[in-house]
């Protein structure tokens, strides 16, 4: 038995979600894929994976041995990665793994220079909204945090930024434009849940100060009649008129230049956060690694010029 091979193998099962989708991401087939993880089980002397019609899960065997085979190939990367780092082109897949905000709007119009720049490091994007837990299963991870968070990991702040009150001025004109805080309780919210398990009910509106100047927050009992984690949908529903949205002023930049979105309370802000990049916890951090960091760095003065970010980190 291959058992490096069948290590990669069984953290593919496991990342793709299936024996099926594994085979073909490794291009191999379902057979091969399943003999190898039985053949894993069989050497260990347990079983890793509870096997149903619907789903596959960890056994606490199973959860217990990912995590060591992670580390195991994160080594082995790393290691590949140093005895190579002298070559003057770099080579290899970079895993990335970023909110769709990121994804869509920061990272995907930069693969062109990237691949321009270093055209032998393919990048392999993935896509979560709460991507914190999972930091130390990629080269490089993009999380949006909210003030006061406390980076237990490898991060490099890149750019901060506030939530805003913004409508269309068809809406505004057909139900009124807030003046105060307390006017909101009037209007319709769209709202993006920034914790996991956040009703659609049962939520406050908290605003605060935009000028940071110590004082006290506002708290409005907003009316959320749209609640998304994608943005898209949340900025679609505000430019067609309906209500009041809480969006990115990093992304919404261009429509409030063009007059399609108005800025609402602007004395006011619904939370700040910061973009990071953060690295796993490896004591070896692969050159492609470090080269796409330093890349997205430099191209943080863009964004800012492409969607008017208020102020770099």
């Amino acid at each position: 038995m291959d058992r490096l091979l069948s290590m990669r193998v069984f953290q593919r099962v496991i990342d793709e979600g299936g024996f099926a989708s594994a085979a073909r991401a490794l291009d191999m087939s379902p057979a091969v894929v399943t003999r190898l993880i039985s053949d894993l089980e069989q050497h260990l002397g347990t079983r890793l994976i509870q096997r149903t019609t619907r789903k596959l899960s960890l056994t606490d065997a199973g959860e217990s041995y990912l995590q060591r085979v992670r580390s195991v190939l994160h080594d082995i990367e790393d290691a590949e990665a140093e005895a190579s780092a002298s070559t003057s082109e770099m080579r290899g897949t970079l895993r990335v793994l970023a909110t769709p905000v990121l994804a869509t709007y920061f990272l995907a119009p930069r693969v062109t220079p990237w691949l321009k720049r270093y055209p032998g490091v393919a990048l392999d994007l993935a896509v979560d909204d709460f991507p914190h837990n999972r930091v130390e299963e990629f080269d490089v991870t993009f999380m949006v945090v909210e003030e006061g968070y406390n980076a237990s990991v490898v991060a490099r702040p890149l750019v901060t930024t506030e939530w805003i009150l913004v409508a269309a001025p068809g809406y505004l004109k057909r139900a009124g434009t807030p003046r105060v805080p307390d006017d909101l309780k009037a209007h319709p919210h769209l709202r993006f849940p920034w914790h996991v398990n956040a009703g659609v009910s049962g939520r406050r509106l908290k605003l605060t100060p935009a000028d940071g100047a110590k004082g006290e927050p506002a708290e409005v009992d907003a009316r959320v009649v749209l609640q998304s984690r994608n943005y898209d949908v949340l900025h679609r529903a505000a430019l067609d008129g309906a209500g009041v949205a809480t969006l990115s002023s990093v992304l919404c930049g261009p429509a409030l230049a063009s007059g399609l979105l108005v800025h609402l309370l602007p004395k006011w802000v619904a939370g700040r956060f910061t973009i990071y990049a953060a690295l796993p916890t490896r004591k070896l951090i692969p050159a492609r690694s470090k080269a796409f960091m330093e890349f997205v760095r430099e191209h943080v003065p863009d964004a800012i010029a492409d969607r008017r970010i208020v102020r770099a980190a």
